[in-house]
Protein backbone atom coordinates (compact mmCIF):
# COMPACT_ATOMS: atom_id res chain seq x y z
CA UNK A 1 0.00 0.00 0.00
CA UNK A 2 2.86 2.39 0.82
CA UNK A 3 4.50 1.66 -2.51
CA UNK A 4 1.22 2.33 -4.29
CA UNK A 5 0.84 5.70 -2.57
CA UNK A 6 4.45 6.49 -3.41
CA UNK A 7 3.84 5.66 -7.06
CA UNK A 8 0.65 7.73 -7.11
CA UNK A 9 2.54 10.72 -5.67
CA UNK A 10 5.21 10.40 -8.36
CA UNK A 11 2.54 10.13 -11.04
CA UNK A 12 0.86 13.27 -9.77
CA UNK A 13 4.21 15.06 -9.79
CA UNK A 14 4.86 13.90 -13.35
CA UNK A 15 1.46 15.04 -14.59
CA UNK A 16 1.85 18.41 -12.90
CA UNK A 17 5.31 18.93 -14.37
CA UNK A 18 4.42 17.92 -17.92
CA UNK A 19 1.21 19.98 -17.88
CA UNK A 20 3.17 23.04 -16.75
CA UNK A 21 5.72 22.41 -19.47
CA UNK A 22 3.12 21.88 -22.18
CA UNK A 23 0.27 24.26 -21.33
CA UNK A 24 2.09 27.00 -19.39
CA UNK A 25 5.35 27.23 -21.34
CA UNK A 26 5.27 25.51 -24.74
CA UNK A 27 1.81 26.15 -26.16
CA UNK A 28 1.48 29.86 -25.21
CA UNK A 29 4.79 30.52 -26.95
CA UNK A 30 4.63 28.28 -30.04
CA UNK A 31 0.87 27.66 -30.54
CA UNK A 32 1.41 24.26 -32.11
CA UNK A 33 -1.43 22.04 -31.00
CA UNK A 34 -0.33 18.90 -32.84
CA UNK A 35 2.69 18.49 -30.56
CA UNK A 36 0.72 18.86 -27.31
CA UNK A 37 -0.68 15.29 -27.30
CA UNK A 38 2.72 14.02 -28.46
CA UNK A 39 4.45 15.55 -25.43
CA UNK A 40 1.81 14.34 -23.00
CA UNK A 41 1.58 10.81 -24.40
CA UNK A 42 5.36 10.41 -24.60
CA UNK A 43 5.84 11.58 -21.04
CA UNK A 44 3.13 9.42 -19.48
CA UNK A 45 4.12 6.39 -21.56
CA UNK A 46 7.73 6.71 -20.48
CA UNK A 47 6.68 7.14 -16.85
CA UNK A 48 4.65 3.94 -17.09
CA UNK A 49 7.49 1.97 -18.68
CA UNK A 50 10.09 3.18 -16.17
CA UNK A 51 7.84 2.50 -13.19
CA UNK A 52 7.07 -1.01 -14.49
CA UNK A 53 10.68 -1.88 -15.28
CA UNK A 54 11.84 -0.61 -11.90
CA UNK A 55 9.79 -3.35 -10.28
CA UNK A 56 11.75 -6.00 -12.18
CA UNK A 57 14.89 -5.45 -10.15
CA UNK A 58 18.28 -6.04 -11.72
CA UNK A 59 16.98 -7.20 -15.09
CA UNK A 60 14.94 -4.05 -15.47
CA UNK A 61 18.00 -1.82 -15.88
CA UNK A 62 19.15 -3.41 -19.13
CA UNK A 63 15.60 -3.52 -20.46
CA UNK A 64 15.20 0.15 -19.56
CA UNK A 65 18.37 1.02 -21.47
CA UNK A 66 17.23 -0.75 -24.63
CA UNK A 67 13.79 0.79 -24.27
CA UNK A 68 15.24 4.29 -24.01
CA UNK A 69 17.39 3.68 -27.09
CA UNK A 70 14.28 2.67 -29.01
CA UNK A 71 12.28 5.69 -27.83
CA UNK A 72 15.00 8.16 -28.80
CA UNK A 73 15.48 6.54 -32.21
CA UNK A 74 11.87 7.17 -33.27
CA UNK A 75 12.09 10.93 -32.75
CA UNK A 76 12.74 12.60 -36.10
CA UNK A 77 15.42 15.03 -34.95
CA UNK A 78 16.30 15.99 -38.54
CA UNK A 79 12.76 16.61 -39.68
CA UNK A 80 12.00 20.12 -40.91
CA UNK A 81 8.55 19.87 -39.34
CA UNK A 82 10.06 19.78 -35.84
CA UNK A 83 12.19 22.76 -34.92
CA UNK A 84 15.19 22.57 -32.64
CA UNK A 85 13.43 24.25 -29.74
CA UNK A 86 10.61 21.73 -30.05
CA UNK A 87 13.17 18.91 -29.89
CA UNK A 88 14.32 20.44 -26.60
CA UNK A 89 10.77 20.10 -25.28
CA UNK A 90 10.78 16.46 -26.43
CA UNK A 91 13.86 15.71 -24.39
CA UNK A 92 12.49 17.57 -21.39
CA UNK A 93 9.31 15.48 -21.44
CA UNK A 94 11.49 12.37 -21.66
CA UNK A 95 13.63 13.34 -18.70
CA UNK A 96 10.60 14.32 -16.63
CA UNK A 97 9.10 10.90 -17.26
CA UNK A 98 12.38 9.24 -16.28
CA UNK A 99 12.91 11.21 -13.08
CA UNK A 100 9.39 10.93 -11.76
CA UNK A 101 9.00 7.33 -12.90
CA UNK A 102 11.79 6.01 -10.68
CA UNK A 103 9.94 4.79 -7.57
CA UNK A 104 13.11 4.51 -5.47
CA UNK A 105 14.01 8.15 -6.01
CA UNK A 106 12.96 10.37 -3.11
CA UNK A 107 9.87 12.44 -3.87
CA UNK A 108 11.52 15.69 -2.75
CA UNK A 109 14.54 15.11 -4.98
CA UNK A 110 12.33 14.24 -7.94
CA UNK A 111 10.31 17.42 -7.39
CA UNK A 112 13.46 19.55 -7.12
CA UNK A 113 14.97 18.10 -10.30
CA UNK A 114 11.70 18.57 -12.17
CA UNK A 115 11.52 22.19 -11.03
CA UNK A 116 15.08 22.79 -12.27
CA UNK A 117 14.18 21.37 -15.68
CA UNK A 118 11.10 23.58 -15.97
CA UNK A 119 13.01 26.70 -14.91
CA UNK A 120 15.78 26.03 -17.44
CA UNK A 121 13.32 25.52 -20.30
CA UNK A 122 11.31 28.57 -19.24
CA UNK A 123 14.42 30.77 -19.28
CA UNK A 124 16.11 29.26 -22.35
CA UNK A 125 13.00 29.62 -24.54
CA UNK A 126 11.90 32.97 -23.16
CA UNK A 127 10.74 35.37 -25.90
CA UNK A 128 12.92 38.18 -24.52
CA UNK A 129 16.10 36.11 -24.76
CA UNK A 130 17.86 37.13 -28.01
CA UNK A 131 14.49 38.37 -29.18
CA UNK A 132 15.76 40.03 -32.39
CA UNK A 133 17.96 37.14 -33.54
CA UNK A 134 16.49 35.23 -36.47
CA UNK A 135 17.40 32.48 -38.93
CA UNK A 136 16.03 32.02 -42.41
CA UNK A 137 16.90 30.60 -45.82
CA UNK A 138 16.88 33.31 -48.50
CA UNK A 139 16.85 32.90 -52.27
CA UNK A 140 18.46 35.97 -53.86
CA UNK A 141 17.76 36.93 -57.46
CA UNK A 142 21.43 37.61 -58.12
CA UNK A 143 24.89 36.08 -57.69
CA UNK A 144 27.38 38.08 -55.64
CA UNK A 145 31.07 37.47 -56.27
CA UNK A 146 32.08 39.79 -53.44
CA UNK A 147 31.26 38.78 -49.82
CA UNK A 148 30.87 42.45 -48.91
CA UNK A 149 28.21 42.88 -51.59
CA UNK A 150 26.42 39.76 -50.36
CA UNK A 151 26.49 41.06 -46.80
CA UNK A 152 25.10 44.42 -47.92
CA UNK A 153 22.32 42.74 -49.88
CA UNK A 154 21.34 40.58 -46.92
CA UNK A 155 21.45 43.58 -44.62
CA UNK A 156 19.21 45.57 -46.95
CA UNK A 157 16.63 42.80 -47.13
CA UNK A 158 16.66 41.42 -43.58
CA UNK A 159 18.73 43.33 -41.07
CA UNK A 160 22.21 43.02 -39.64
CA UNK A 161 23.74 39.70 -40.80
CA UNK A 162 25.47 37.80 -38.01
CA UNK A 163 26.50 34.69 -39.97
CA UNK A 164 25.58 33.17 -43.28
CA UNK A 165 26.32 30.11 -45.40
CA UNK A 166 25.91 30.01 -49.17
CA UNK A 167 24.03 26.79 -49.83
CA UNK A 168 23.58 27.00 -53.60
CA UNK A 169 24.72 29.19 -56.50
CA UNK A 170 22.92 28.93 -59.84
CA UNK A 171 24.62 30.91 -62.62
CA UNK A 172 22.07 29.78 -65.20
CA UNK A 173 19.07 31.25 -63.36
CA UNK A 174 21.21 33.87 -61.57
CA UNK A 175 20.15 32.72 -58.08
CA UNK A 176 21.88 32.37 -54.71
CA UNK A 177 20.44 30.39 -51.79
CA UNK A 178 21.76 31.55 -48.42
CA UNK A 179 21.21 30.24 -44.90
CA UNK A 180 21.53 33.38 -42.82
CA UNK A 181 21.43 34.30 -39.14
CA UNK A 182 20.60 37.96 -38.67
CA UNK A 183 19.44 40.56 -36.17
CA UNK A 184 16.16 42.30 -36.95
CA UNK A 185 16.14 46.10 -36.93
CA UNK A 186 14.63 47.76 -33.89
CA UNK A 187 10.88 48.41 -34.09
CA UNK A 188 10.12 51.58 -36.02
CA UNK A 189 13.30 51.42 -38.10
CA UNK A 190 14.06 50.13 -41.55
CA UNK A 191 17.25 49.53 -43.55
CA UNK A 192 18.33 52.14 -46.10
CA UNK A 193 19.92 51.39 -49.44
CA UNK A 194 23.00 53.39 -50.33
CA UNK A 195 24.91 53.32 -53.59
CA UNK A 196 28.62 54.05 -53.69
CA UNK A 197 30.53 54.03 -56.99
CA UNK A 198 27.68 52.17 -58.66
CA UNK A 199 27.67 49.33 -56.08
CA UNK A 200 24.97 48.80 -53.47
CA UNK A 201 26.47 48.99 -50.03
CA UNK A 202 25.80 50.65 -46.72
CA UNK A 203 27.33 51.39 -43.37
CA UNK A 204 29.75 49.07 -41.60
CA UNK A 205 26.88 46.72 -40.84
CA UNK A 206 25.67 46.98 -44.43
CA UNK A 207 22.65 49.15 -43.58
CA UNK A 208 21.64 52.29 -41.80
CA UNK A 209 18.54 52.10 -39.64
CA UNK A 210 16.33 55.20 -39.73
CA UNK A 211 13.03 55.96 -38.11
CA UNK A 212 9.97 55.14 -40.14
CA UNK A 213 8.75 58.21 -41.99
CA UNK A 214 12.19 59.80 -42.24
CA UNK A 215 13.51 60.43 -45.77
CA UNK A 216 15.77 57.75 -47.21
CA UNK A 217 19.23 58.88 -48.31
CA UNK A 218 20.79 57.56 -51.48
CA UNK A 219 24.28 58.78 -52.28
CA UNK A 220 26.07 58.32 -55.57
Amino acid sequence: MDSLRHLAAHLGLDLLAVCLLTFAIYYPRHRRRDLVPAYLALNVALFTVVAALAELGGSGGMALGFGMFGVLSIIRLRSDSVQHEEVAYYFTTLVLGLITGLPHLAFGLAAALSAVLLLVVYAADHPRLLARSRRTVVTLDTVHGDPAALRADLARRLGEPLHWTVMEVDYVRDLTVVDVRYREPEPGTRPVRTVLAGTETGTEAGTTAVRTGAPAWESV
